[in-house]
């Protein structure tokens, strides 16, 4: 146990050192550790701890630095977009979009050729575009989770210095990671277990940003946006690879709930990595109100539960497990299809 939490406070270190330069990526690094430790449906909970944390101690570090004219529109925007993209995400394949985002990321190509005049050339954007920016942010976070880099270059060509650029994005995330950790705590999400990993993910998040503190003024501004237009591109072309081979591989993907007329279903994907997604969705049902799910392994079944689970699956070819959270219990809920239909569905405690 201790030893794992050694392993979980270095990488979170590690991670979110590397993410104050790049400007996003910590998931990436994070997710698979903390599943060592935790369920699946419980590693979101801790990894908002720790980014929350991050965010709060890099405003804390950098409070001088906010420029909080672009936090005034892009705030207020971004908050109700957050829900609309996630609304949105039962109509619209987050795949072909997943696409287009990393064709964009990877046409940031260039900048890491171009000469130090041309890298540091701002284009300060209007109050309207500032406020449409912070829209486009929170819905796709909303609709697909990976904005953290994707906007890198609006905040580097905004003409903000390299402290500015960090204390102001952490201004303009934190509360989405507080909304993420108050809807984790009311769905009975966050256990002791997930706050002492969390804390371990925390303090890590603590001590990285003050260690960049003194890392950053040693730094030139055109490698600081050198480092992050390549952290764009790589992403993008890590995107391109995850949603192309979803297209041409389409077993790959994962088969969304079904829905009846009282159901309303969306999807939050906080966070991915090579793996596949990594989601948490919220659905609103006329009689039982707002529920959390979260696709789980078989193997967090207890014996007896697993043993009913696959009592009903004769003549299915493929299986979902889903816990289900409601404010106050918990169920689960089992998916069977066959050919890629929904043949019938099994709710359990």
């Amino acid at each position: 146990m201790i030893s794992t939490l050694v392993i979980v406070f270095l990488v979170s270190f590690l991670s979110f050192s590397i993410s104050v330069i790049c400007g996003g990526g910590a998931g990436l690094m994070l997710i698979p550790v903390l599943g060592l430790m935790l369920p699946v449906s419980q590693v979101p909970a801790a990894l908002s701890i720790g980014t929350f944390t991050s965010s709060a101690s890099r405003l804390v570090a950098f409070r001088k630095n906010i420029c909080w004219h672009i936090v005034k529109y892009f705030v207020p925007a971004a908050l109700p977009a957050v829900w609309f993209g996630a609304w949105l995400l039962k109509y619209v394949n987050p795949v072909y979009l997943e696409l287009v985002m990393g064709f964009f990321l990877v046409s940031n190509l260039m900048a890491l050729f171009q000469k130090s005049k041309e890298i540091n050339t701002t284009q300060k954007s209007s109050n309207f575009v500032l406020g449409l920016i912070g829209f486009s942010a929170g819905f796709i976070s909303g609709l697909t989770g990976a904005v953290g880099l994707l906007f890198n270059r609006f905040y580097l060509r905004y003409g903000l210095a390299k402290e500015e650029i960090i204390a102001t994005r952490a201004a303009n995330e934190i509360i989405l990671h507080l909304v993420k950790i108050i809807l984790y705590f009311v769905f009975g999400l966050i256990t002791m277990k997930v706050v002492s990993v969390g804390v371990v993910v925390a303090i890590s998040a603590i001590l990285s940003t003050w260690a960049m503190k003194w890392v950053l003024p040693k730094l030139s501004e055109t490698y600081f946006r050198k480092i992050g237009y390549g952290a764009m591109v790589f992403s993008g072309f890590a995107m391109l690879f995850q949603s192309g081979s979803s297209l041409l591989f389409p077993n790959n993907l994962n088969i969304g709930n079904p829905q009846t007329h009282r159901e309303m279903t969306s999807t939050l994907v906080w966070n991915k990595w090579n793996h596949g997604n990594f989601a948490m969705e919220y659905s609103y049902d006329a009689e039982n109100g707002l529920d959390l799910e979260q696709t789980i392994p078989i193997t967090e079944l207890s014996s007896e539960n697993r043993r009913l689970v696959f009592s009903k699956a004769k003549g299915t070819d493929k299986l979902i497990i889903e816990a289900v959270y409601s404010i106050g219990m918990y169920t689960y809920e089992a998916y069977y299809f066959k050919d890629k239909k929904l043949i019938k569905k099994l709710a359990f405690n």
